[in-house]
């Protein structure tokens, strides 16, 4: 009957349930949230009376249960949801801290930035973990650093956000892989407002970062959850369909071993050369490996320190 009507009820006491397992507490909220029931009245007073005791479940099993959260569906649901039973105070603070920092009102008419998260949980279509994620904490980083004075800043929230992200994803024991991309999408995610004005190896780089889909997304339900237009995003799609792959990651056309070749001694400066000419390759004004050799002849061939 409790199914039919869309409740969520444990069997019996439900502190007495709870306290068998107490993972049953997110377990409660992720039932709840996935087929949009609702949680019976002595299941969710126990729930927010324990919600203190998800301490005593391990790292591991929490974020499994974040993460079916987050992806299953209706993600925003079940952070609300973990929100109002206390449950995302304990687990994902740095998420709580979202809630009440303002926003510039000319650029996020929709609210703070907690409010603004919420609603592109709400916008995802069947992410991934590392993709839910990154749109949960992309400005988890804003609270550290919120500023008001003649305006609303928020200088390097990005770079903030990826050092609490690092850290929140190691305590939860994702692994390192999972991290690292989750990581980067917080890192990146204002990378977009500058595309315009990159040089075009600069450009063609960011778009052929790994999973760079990820990113592209993201910056679309970042731009539609504060009700702006989609000119950044429209532009990366136009750039990537236009642009052959070959353009965006071409084939190197000097190597390490050239270098020795031409009688450099190896060192940190192998980097600096090559990366030198990857950039006048990426900018086209190079196609060959001999206009390579003459550029590397000419930027760097005085350096007699360089040679061996």
């Amino acid at each position: 009957k409790d199914i039919a009507d869309g409740i969520i009820r444990t069997i019996g006491n439900p502190f007495e349930r709870f306290s068998e397992d107490k993972l049953r507490l997110m377990r409660a909220v992720r039932l709840a949230a996935r087929f949009d029931f609702a949680i019976e009245i002595n299941t969710y007073e126990a729930l927010v009376g324990s919600a203190h005791d998800i301490k005593d479940i391990s790292k591991e099993r929490v974020r499994d249960e974040i993460v079916k959260i987050l992806t299953e569906s209706n993600a925003k649901r079940g952070i609300e949801l973990l929100n109002k039973t206390g449950l995302l105070d304990i687990i994902l603070p740095e998420v709580t801290a979202m809630k009440g920092v303002e926003q510039p009102p000319e650029k996020h008419p929709e609210g703070d930035v907690y409010t603004h998260t919420l609603i592109m949980l709400d916008l995802m279509e069947n992410p991934s973990a590392e993709f839910a994620l990154g749109v949960l904490l992309h400005d988890v980083g804003k609270p550290a650093v919120f500023e008001k004075t003649d305006k609303i800043r928020f200088k390097k929230h990005a770079e903030v956000g990826a050092q609490i992200a690092l850290q929140l994803l190691e305590r939860l024991r994702f692994s390192n892989k999972q991290i690292e991309h989750i990581v980067n999408l917080v890192r990146n995610h204002s990378t977009f407002k500058d595309v315009k004005k990159m040089k075009k190896s600069t450009l063609k780089r960011f778009l052929s970062t790994e999973k760079f889909e990820d990113y592209l997304e993201l910056h679309r339900l970042d731009r539609l959850a504060s009700g702006r237009n989609l000119n950044t995003w429209e532009y990366c799609k136009e750039m990537l369909n236009k642009t052959p792959e070959e353009d965006l990651k071409p084939k190197p056309l000097i190597t390490g071993d050239d270098l020795t070749d031409l009688g450099f001694k190896p060192g940190p400066h192998y980097k600096d050369i090559l990366r030198h000419i990857e950039d006048e390759q990426l900018e086209g004004r190079i196609e060959s490996k001999s206009e390579a050799v003459n550029i590397i002849k000419k930027e760097f061939g005085h350096l007699s320190s360089l040679y061996k």
